[in-house]
């Protein structure tokens, strides 16, 4: 196996590990901190910290020298969050889904996009103006994650759906 497969793999596990350890963060040890990076509630949009904060992570470190480019990877970033909102929208909140495989494979398949599209969008980096544009919107979405997570509105996609509550009002400030 190629030594840059294997690299990747060995990333991919890690952070799909890390993803399902913020899961669950917040539970163990509540606090505002952990509340920016691990899903407070049950809704959709709590969960895009899931794949946000382990591609970010892993964009910052294979993205830095040779290779595909932190551009590639940032927008990567955000494309595998924006399936994930998607896909999550359709299953839980138009067709109520509720099965624990469905999430599963609604975490991990985007993560592995995000592994997948740095390749195919480095073409695309190429193009002047698309490094700051994939910083912009990378930083966007971080900045839309830390807004929401202490003033969601009132929209399905954002609703605890485990019980029908706001993510703020679980947040100690």
């Amino acid at each position: 196996m190629e030594k840059t497969t294997k690299k990747l793999l060995l990333a991919y596990a890690l952070a799909a590990v890390a993803g399902v350890l913020l899961h669950f963060l917040y539970q163990w040890l509540p606090n505002p901190v952990f509340a920016l990076i691990s899903p407070v509630r049950e809704s959709v949009w709590e969960h895009v910290k899931l794949i946000y904060f382990p591609l970010l992570a892993v964009s910052l470190i294979l993205g830095r020298g040779k290779g595909l480019g932190l551009p590639a990877w940032l927008l990567s970033t955000v494309v595998a969050c924006a399936v994930m909102l998607g896909a999550g929208y359709l299953y839980h909140v138009v067709f109520r889904g509720e099965s624990m495989i469905v999430d599963l494979i609604l975490f991990f398949l985007p993560l592995a996009l995000g592994f997948l599209l740095p390749r195919t969008l480095w073409l695309l980096c190429e193009w002047p103006g698309t490094s700051t544009a994939a910083w912009i919107l990378t930083g966007l979405l971080g900045a839309l994650i830390v807004w929401f997570t202490f003033f969601p509105p009132d929209a399905a996609l954002f609703a605890d759906l485990s019980q029908g509550l706001r993510t703020f009002l679980t947040i100690p400030v």
